[in-house]
């Protein structure tokens, strides 16, 4: 992760957390606001392909808006067999950066100007990265992709 991190002349810190049983607590875990954590949520197409959608705590992916920017009718969030093999990376740990394959991102514009946490790629651990540097890295699509999560 570190290598590729670099060979798109990201700067990545990695750092190692505890478990935790909800957003806020991550965040608290963290010492960030729940927005700053951002979900990298891998997204296939009708084609067999995929997408990454990064989407910040508290919010969900709106899936009509998400349809019409990636210009498809049908997505939907794979099978976790299926999410790893199409990017190296388990559910929960699944990050953008360092994925087998270097499909298309498509990040909520919430997340521009900040610096987010993220997965990294392996259980207890997140990644902080400057959202726009990130999105100029990988050349990440940026749009309204998201709607506030219901209450719980």
């Amino acid at each position: 992760m570190r290598d590729a991190a670099a060979a798109r002349g990201l700067d990545i810190e990695i750092r190692e957390r505890p478990a935790a049983n909800s957003l806020h607590e991550a965040a608290s875990l963290l010492g960030i606001e729940p927005s700053s954590i951002v979900k990298t949520l891998v997204v296939k197409r009708s084609d067999d392909t995929y997408l990454f959608a990064l989407v910040p705590g508290g919010r969900a992916i709106s899936w009509p808006k998400l349809r019409t920017v990636v210009g498809v009718n049908r997505l939907r969030l794979p099978e976790p067999e299926l999410a790893l093999e199409a990017t190296g990376y388990e559910r929960g740990t699944i990050v953008p950066i360092g994925s087998t394959t270097d499909w298309p991102i498509f990040a909520d514009e919430s997340i521009v100007g900040q610096r987010i946490a993220m997965g990294a790629g392996a259980h207890g651990y997140s990644l902080f990265v400057d959202a726009d540097s990130l999105i100029a890295a990988y050349d990440v699509t940026v749009a309204d992709i998201s709607v506030e999560e219901p209450p719980r």
